[in-house]
């Protein structure tokens, strides 16, 4: 597996392996992933599986430093005091000494008294946490420009991932080019679009023209444009195909890609979301 460089020198495998809504069957899943060659495994602390999917590494018997763990501070946890809370609780969940990357999941939203201040302090509990070596590197999930350009104004760290819904009909060209001048990768949450791309007809030609499927395409455009895909899936099959990078696209079909006009967006606002 090939890796992306973070702005701290760590290196992180170039294909995660995403878990949102993984509840059952959970050690199997975890155990095709690691099998077929994922090293990297993108989890949180809402997501209610943390204490499995730990459970399912140590039964499967990887040697933890082979592995690139991510986690992350839900929203009812931000705040400084809760933050630090919030990482001890994943690294006894996880049964891990430390976490290779941990995000803080959603941005406070700015229609909320103070919003600033909590990012910062969430921030700064997570600063202490990656200087003490508990965590390797620390970033952010489903930051906006404004939220960024706030707490870029404070940090003393400056974030490594920005984790955002990025997939081919939704690109949020402000933020990611914002991340990419600030040497800050961003990573796809649902870079297939959460299926909702499967049966888009620009994409089904260009898995045609490559004898592939619509899902490689959508992998594969991640990785072209220089953002780290995090596929889910709980089909065998669909793991490892997940994970097979043998595909090229053409300068061309980025390019149509890029042009798609908006489509399968999750209705997911930062500033909107009800939590």
């Amino acid at each position: 597996m090939s890796n992306f460089k973070l702005n701290n020198g760590l290196t992180i495998p170039n294909i995660g392996f995403g878990t949102w809504k993984l509840r059952e069957n959970i050690e199997q899943v975890i155990h095709w992933a690691l099998e077929v060659g994922y090293t990297h495994i993108d989890t949180a602390a809402i997501y209610g599986n943390e204490k499995e999917i730990g459970d399912a590494i140590k039964s499967f018997g990887v040697q933890r430093e082979k592995l690139f763990l991510t986690t992350k501070i839900w929203a009812s946890e931000r705040g400084y005091e809760k933050t630090k809370q919030a990482i001890e609780t994943s690294l006894q969940n996880l049964g891990t000494d430390y976490i290779d990357l941990m995000l803080i999941h959603w941005p406070a939203k700015t229609s909320q008294e103070n919003w600033q201040q909590e990012n910062t302090e969430t921030w700064r509990a997570m600063e202490e946490y990656y200087t003490a070596g508990k965590i390797k590197a620390i970033g952010l999930s489903n930051f906006m420009t404004h939220h960024l350009e706030a707490l870029l104004e404070t940090a003393k760290v400056k974030p490594m991932v920005n984790q955002i819904e990025y997939h081919p009909g939704y690109l949020q060209e402000k933020v990611v080019d914002l991340c990419k001048s600030n040497d800050i990768l961003v990573e796809a949450w649902s870079p297939i679009g959460s299926g909702r791309m499967l049966d888009n007809e620009l994409l089904i030609s260009i898995a045609n023209a490559h004898q592939t499927n619509v899902g490689a395409v959508c992998i594969q455009f991640c990785l072209q444009t220089g953002v780290l895909p995090l596929p889910k899936s709980t089909s065998e099959k669909n793991i490892k195909n997940n994970l097979i990078q043998e595909l090229q696209l053409t300068d061309e079909e980025i390019a149509s890609i890029k042009n798609m006009p908006k489509t399968g967006w999750s209705g997911l606002n930062p500033d909107e979301v009800e939590f």
